[in-house]
């Protein structure tokens, strides 16, 4: 029996297993967390209560308007320029991750955005993980760090963001990203960058393909050699297709397809950036039926106003998705986490299908 989508239940949601991939740690703040730092910090904030604050970080999303979207990380970051704040941070992101029962999450931050209060990049990214080790010592989920750089900046520093991040490999840091606008910072710009990760046999992921067309992400893969695309929605220029069905595939997507490369589709964060006009006319289905390696992500929660699991309640309601297919995404997540293979299969295997088929035998379903 194959039941159909609405048979997913947000109950049921909830309580699945699932694997976050692209999520921000300066785009997920708690509202009372930024208000109560912004006090001991003594910095003023654009409203000082959790409903005015709140309508203030999601307004861009609310709008559809990049540049208000991207506006409020200026606050957060504005907040996290200390030890404690930055531990604080990261743990309380460790423990929203684990209320939605996530079991391996990869978190990305830009360690040079956090130095204007006078700490070391090797103190910043100490302290997020000392806040990653607390939460993960507590709650039942693995979480690996991804450093970025940011394409605005210039190439050094993302070679010296590169070089840290390799250097807290032991230490939970277990990739590296590109970051920020898109428009006139192409990725290749940072090449010295991704050429030392690449000579010393680590990951990376790009964003690519959200707010510039293939050649970003062709860039992304076939120049700076990214192991996973984030977003890449605007793959779709390079198919033809007909009503949901992909009819061609162009050289780029037949390779990014045949080579098993994965793509972080973050839904919400695309329609709220206009990335995508809705959630009907997202590709992230078309992806998804046609075999691509596509899982879903949250991006940024506090801006986005939403979670890994409201991500998939959407795709359950806009694209048919039932539990045998979020059970699917979760584990193309899984394959594509920054980890050792051993540690995956462990996951999948003890961890996420345990899950799932707990989750069958208590509400009686069948495939």
């Amino acid at each position: 029996m194959r039941y159909d989508g609405t048979m997913v239940t947000k109950e049921i949601i909830q309580q699945i297993p699932k694997v976050e991939l692209h999520d921000h740690l300066d785009g997920g703040l708690r509202i009372p967390t930024i208000l109560e730092l912004a006090q001991e910090q003594c910095i003023t904030l654009p409203a000082d209560d959790e409903q005015s604050l709140y309508d203030y970080f999601v307004r861009g999303t609310r709008q559809k308007s990049l540049s208000l979207y991207l506006e409020p990380f200026a606050v957060t970051t504005s907040v996290m320029q200390t030890k404690a704040a930055l531990t604080r941070v990261a743990y309380e992101a460790v423990e929203d991750l684990a209320r939605e029962h996530v079991v391996y999450a990869e978190v990305r931050f830009a360690p040079i955005l956090h130095t204007a209060g006078g700490l070391s990049l090797d103190e910043v990214v100490q302290a997020v993980l000392d806040g990653i080790q607390k939460g993960t010592r507590t709650f039942a989920i693995h979480i690996g760090l991804l450093l970025c750089a940011m394409r605005n900046q210039d190439a050094a520093i993302s070679r010296q963001i590169a070089e840290l991040a390799v250097a807290f490999a032991d230490r939970g840091v277990v990739g590296f990203d590109l970051a920020g606008d898109e428009i006139g910072h192409p990725p290749k710009d940072h090449l010295d960058a991704f050429q030392y990760i690449r000579n010393q046999n680590f990951n990376i992921t790009i964003h690519s393909g959200e707010a510039f067309g293939i050649e970003s992400i062709w860039q992304a893969i076939q120049i700076c050699g990214a192991h996973r695309i984030g977003h890449g929605v605007r793959l779709v220029e390079d198919m033809s297709i007909e009503g949901s069905r992909i009819e061609q595939k162009g050289s780029l997507s037949s390779f990014i397809l045949d080579r098993r490369i994965p793509m972080e589709m973050c839904l919400t964060s695309n329609v709220g950036t206009g990335a995508v006009a809705d959630y009907a006319s997202h590709p992230f289905p078309i992806f998804f039926r046609s075999k691509f390696r596509v899982f879903l992500c949250s991006d940024n929660r506090l801006m986005s106003d939403t979670n890994l699991t409201r991500e998939m309640e959407m795709a359950s309601k806009y694209y048919g998705l039932n539990l045998r297919d979020l059970e699917k995404i979760t584990i193309n997540a899984m394959k594509s986490a920054f980890i050792h293979h051993e540690q995956k299969l462990t996951l999948i295997y003890d961890v996420i299908k345990k899950g799932y088929a707990e989750i069958r035998a208590r509400y009686g379903l069948t495939d």
